[in-house]
C-alpha cells in the first residue's frame, strides 16, 4: 500500500450484502477486507433470498479478479475485470485482503469479540500501520459507525445506492399553473380534437419544466386537467382528462375525491400508460383506486384477464412457508389490504349475506395473490398487476418484476417510502424511489403522489397530530 494519496476503505459485510458491486463504485481508491468479512460473507450464501444471491454475486465478483491477476494478493488485487459491466470502468483501486494477524487496539470500553469489534480492531490497526493514508469503515449499520466514531475511527455509510440526494427531489406528478398560463402559452397554439378527445399544442416558458407523463393543473373560474402526452424542445403536446369526480364517469362505482385521485385514475384507466406508482401515506386510496380500476377494465372493459396482486413478505424473499396450502393460502395473511378494499367495492344492493359471498367468489376467480418469491423467469400476458408496499423493495429487486411484464400488461407501484421496513433500505435507495426517478419522462408511465386521506376524520386527525 503504497499509495499515499488514494484513500483506504475498509468495508463492512453488509455493504456488500446490500450491493455486491459496491467493490467497483470506490474509483481510484483502494478496498480492504477483513477475514471476519469474509466468513461472514460464507455464512450467508445459502438459500434463495435476495441477500444470498448477492453474497454468491460478491464472491464470483473477488474469484474472478484473482483469477486475472496471478502475482499474488499481497500487493493488492487491481480491481478490474475483463469483459466486466460498465461501471467497472471506473475502478481503478487495488483491492487487498486480510493476510496477517493485527494486534488489538480496541480500547477496553469496548470488550467482547464480536465481528463489529473484531472489524473496528482491525481497522483502527490500519490507520496505525498507514498513519498517511485516510482509513474509512464503511458500514450500512449505524450503530458500528456510533462504535467507529467514539474509537476516533472516520466512517461513512454507503451512499452510492442513492438514487436522489433528498426524496423531497421527487416529482409529485403534476404542475399547477398560474392564472395567466393561458396569456402566456395561447401564441401558436394548436388544438384538434380525436376520438372525442381535445389536443393542444404548446411553446412557452413554461413548457420547458414538463414532462411525458406528467399532468398540468389550471385552477380558477375554469378548471383545466390535461396530461403531456410529448415534449421536445419546441413544443409540448397534452391531452384533456376525465374528471373522475362526476358520478357518471365512477369506476366500478369509486369516484374521485380529490384532485390526486382523479389524476391517479387517469392514470390507471389510460391504455397508453403501462407503469404506474402511486405515493402516499395511508388512507390517501392507493389500493381501492387501483382495484376499482383494475376491476372494471378485467371485467367491464375485458382489457386483462385477470388482476395480479403481490406485495413484500417481511423479510423480503424469504420462503413463505413449508406449511400446507397453496400460494395464495400463504400470502392471504399478508393481502389484508385486499381484502379490506375488495369489501367496499363488492357491496351488492341486493342478496344480503349470500349475495356478498357470491361477488366474492366471483371476484377472486380474477384476482390472483401471488408471491415475489416465485416471479424470476414468469412472463405476464395481458395482466393488471398491482404491487402493494413497493417501497420495500430494491431497485434490483424491482427491476427483475417489472421486466416479468409481457404485451398488454400494466404493472401498478404502490407504497409511502415513509414507511420502510426492508433493513438498510431507506427513502432515498428504495426501488420505489429508483422507479419513480428512472421512468419519469416516458410517455407511457405515469406518476401521482397522493397527499389527502380520505379514510375517516379519526384517521386523518390521527395522521397529523401522532
Amino acid at each position: 500500500m503504497t499509495n499515499n494519496e488514494s484513500r483506504l476503505f475498509v468495508l463492512d459485510t453488509n455493504v456488500l450484502m446490500h450491493d455486491p458491486t459496491a467493490l467497483f463504485r470506490f474509483q481510484e481508491h483502494d478496498i480492504f477486507l477483513p477475514m471476519i468479512v469474509l466468513e461472514e460473507l460464507d455464512h450467508g450464501k445459502k438459500g434463495l433470498s435476495e441477500v444470498a444471491r448477492n453474497v454468491r454475486q460478491v464472491s464470483r465478483f473477488i474469484d474472478t479478479m484473482i483469477e486475472q491477476y496471478d502475482n499474488g494478493i499481497e500487493a493488492g488485487v487491481p480491481i478490474k475485470m475483463e469483459g466486466m459491466i460498465d461501471h467497472t470502468k471506473e475502478a481503478s483501486g487495488r483491492l487487498f485482503f486480510q493476510t496477517e494477524a493485527f494486534e488489538g487496539k480496541l480500547p477496553k470500553n469496548l470488550p467482547g469479540d464480536t465481528p463489529d469489534n473484531n472489524i473496528l480492531a482491525i481497522a483502527l490497526s490500519l490507520q496505525d500501520k498507514y498513519p498517511a493514508r485516510k482509513i474509512t469503515l464503511v458500514s450500512k449499520d449505524i450503530n458500528l459507525r456510533i462504535k467507529a466514531s467514539v474509537v476516533k475511527l472516520h466512517t461513512e455509510d454507503y451512499f452510492n445506492d442513492q438514487v436522489l440526494d433528498d426524496v423531497d427531489l421527487l416529482p409529485c406528478g403534476f404542475h399547477v399553473m398560474p392564472d395567466d398560463f393561458w396569456d402566456l402559452h395561447s401564441k401558436n397554439m394548436e388544438s384538434w380534437q380525436e376520438e372525442g378527445k381535445t389536443f393542444y399544442k404548446l411553446t412557452g416558458p413554461l413548457t420547458q419544466d414538463w414532462t411525458a407523463g406528467e399532468f398540468i393543473i389550471l385552477n380558477g373560474e375554469q378548471p383545466f386537467q390535461a396530461i403531456v402526452r410529448d415534449k421536445d424542445e419546441d413544443f409540448a403536446l397534452i391531452q384533456t382528462i376525465k374528471d373522475f369526480a362526476e358520478e357518471h364517469h365512477a369506476v366500478w362505482g369509486i369516484n374521485a375525491l380529490n384532485m390526486e385521485q382523479n389524476l391517479a385514475l387517469n392514470l390507471l384507466t389510460d391504455p397508453e400508460i403501462d407503469f404506474v406508482t402511486l405515493l402516499g401515506a395511508a388512507g390517501t386510496g392507493k389500493t381501492l383506486l387501483s382495484l376499482a380500476a383494475g376491476l372494471a377494465q378485467t371485467l367491464e372493459g375485458k382489457r386483462y384477464k385477470e388482476i395480479i396482486m403481490t406485495r413484500v413478505t417481511i423479510p423480503v424473499g424469504e420462503d413463505i412457508g413449508f406449511l400446507p396450502g397453496t400460494e395464495e393460502e400463504k400470502m392471504a395473511p399478508w393481502m389484508g389490504a385486499l381484502m379490506d378494499n375488495l369489501e367496499v367495492l363488492t357491496q351488492p344492493s341486493s342478496g344480503g349475506s349470500w349475495g356478498r359471498s357470491a361477488t366474492d367468489e366471483f371476484l377472486m376467480n380474477k384476482i390472483k395473490l401471488r408471491s415475489l418469491n416465485f416471479m424470476r423467469g414468469r412472463t405476464f400476458l395481458n395482466r393488471f398487476i398491482i404491487v402493494d408496499e413497493a417501497q420495500n423493495l430494491t431497485p434490483k429487486q424491482m427491476k427483475t418484476l417489472i421486466t416479468r411484464a409481457g404485451p398488454g400488461t400494466k404493472v401498478i407501484c404502490l407504497g409511502n417510502v415513509a414507511q420502510i421496513d426492508t433493513p438498510y433500505l431507506t427513502e432515498t435507495s428504495s426501488g420505489l424511489t429508483y422507479v419513480v426517478d428512472r421512468f419519469k419522462g416516458w410517455e407511457h408511465g405515469g406518476h401521482v403522489t397522493l397527499k389527502t386521506g380520505e379514510r375517516s376524520r379519526l384517521a386523518g386527525f390521527a395522521e397529523e397530530t401522532l
